[in-house]
């Protein structure tokens, strides 16, 4: 059994939910924002979005981090080298924005819970699309390693 793979595949997994909440998570303060406070549509967003935040988003980001720092110390254990590739230098700079861009998002939403005005549907529609650019970003420098 290879404890390295095993961290890979954690870390993978908590990648891919991660992902899948920020993708989502802006949308729903999106539809939050078309209604009023009190109607149920409001309601539920901010429920949903909520739950979504504590169950899948932030234990995601923390295990991400996690399962991936754990895998640097098993190549370093190993005589590897990996914390010294530029590829990985640059992987790490696109995962600490995706790391900001969560709190951002956070904050964002926490916002629109507390009916701010200050937030607006159009910010969230362009912000919705960043996270999947810079996945795009993650997986190109990991898989080509381009330098």
């Amino acid at each position: 059994m290879d404890l390295y793979n095993w961290l890979k595949a954690g870390h993978v997994v908590f990648v891919i939910a991660l992902m899948a909440g920020l993708l989502v998570y802006p949308r729903y303060k999106i539809h939050q924002l078309s209604s009023q406070p009190g109607e149920a549509l409001f309601e539920t967003m901010k429920k949903s979005s909520g739950q979504l935040r504590m169950i899948i988003l932030n234990p995601s980001l923390v295990l991400v981090w996690l399962f991936g720092l754990a895998m640097v110390y098993v190549d370093w254990q190993r005589g590897g080298q990996l914390y010294l590739e530029g590829w990985f230098h640059a992987k790490l700079l696109l995962v600490l924005i995706i790391s900001g861009l969560h709190g951002y998002f956070i904050g964002l939403g926490k916002k629109v819970d507390r009916v701010t005005g200050t937030v607006q549907a159009k910010t969230l529609r362009m912000m919705n699309e960043v996270p999947f650019l810079l996945m795009i970003g993650v997986v190109i420098l990991v898989i080509v390693k381009p330098f």
